[in-house]
């Protein structure tokens, strides 16, 4: 049995930029949950999508990373959305997505696409060791304590969210990954305000752990950046950069326990599986 399978660029406004997802349309249920993951393994990319249409015209939509099922992933939705209107014939303005994490939607807009996600919320860190965590945080990123001190360092659900001071130094971070493996966490939010093109925040993300080094533009990490930086900020709607070697933007707004994500994506290519 083969099925349509695209990489699309999302969270970008021009080829070969943004985040990468591998999007997968299942036309029947007969496929196991080892056979995506393998799937997965094999694209090889930060997450591989798989979509399911139901009896009412909704979407089941899983994310695989190389290594594991994942519960949220904004960059892949995204490219699902774009993948559903522009390669498989969707015609409604407004996809619905049944998913780990609730019921998500996807809505053309003029700019490109607004996904409707639940906030991240963020409190202060407060395991047992966080005097240890904060002395292998240091380490794990090449940090030193005046760059990092221990009131910087955040909890947002199964990460971690580090303050900098500045974009200069999230820019210029070069992670100890095999480090970073050894923290009971999923990933690191590494984060400073401002940035290029007169963003109000910028960002960086790390999740060794769940098979991706550096992400390279992920939507689910802004639906806890959206909340952080909206309280030191003042404001409700705003824009971050990721700042990884490919970059892309994000568009974010806060509306209660939702935030909205916006961005743009680019079919790159298309087919279809063999196995």
């Amino acid at each position: 049995m083969s099925y349509a399978i695209s990489i699309i660029d999302a969270f970008a406004d021009q080829p070969f930029s943004g985040n990468q997802a591998a999007i997968c349309l299942l036309t029947d249920s007969n496929q196991s949950d080892q056979w995506m993951q393998n799937l997965a393994a094999e694209m090889n990319l930060s997450e591989t999508a798989f979509l399911t249409k139901r009896e009412d015209g909704s979407w089941q939509l899983r994310w695989f990373t190389p290594t594991v099922e994942i519960n949220l992933c904004g960059h892949a939705t995204l490219a699902a959305a774009h993948a559903l209107w522009e390669l498989h014939g969707e015609t409604s303005d407004t996809l619905l997505f049944h998913t780990r994490s609730g019921e998500l939607t996807a809505k053309r807009t003029e700019n490109g696409i607004q996904l409707d996600f639940p906030v991240t919320q963020i409190s202060e860190f407060a395991d047992s060791e966080h005097g240890a965590i904060h002395t292998q945080m240091i380490d794990a990123l090449n940090l030193s304590t005046q760059q990092l001190p221990a009131n910087q360092i955040f909890q947002a659900n199964e990460d971690l969210l580090i303050m900098l001071d500045s974009t200069a130094a999230v820019e210029a971070l070069q992670p100890d990954m095999a480090a970073l493996i050894t923290l009971n966490i999923r990933g690191v939010i590494v984060t400073a305000a401002g940035g290029r093109d007169g963003v109000d925040f910028t960002s960086r993300f790390f999740a060794p752990g769940a098979g991706i080094n550096e992400d390279p533009v992920t939507g689910a990490t802004h639906c806890a950046l959206a909340p952080f930086w909206s309280a030191r900020l003042g404001k409700q709607s705003m824009r971050g950069y990721q700042a990884s070697t490919r970059g892309g933007y994000v568009g974010v707004t806060l509306q209660g326990a939702r935030v909205l994500l916006e961005g743009q994506a680019i079919t790159m290519i298309k087919g279809e599986t063999c196995g």
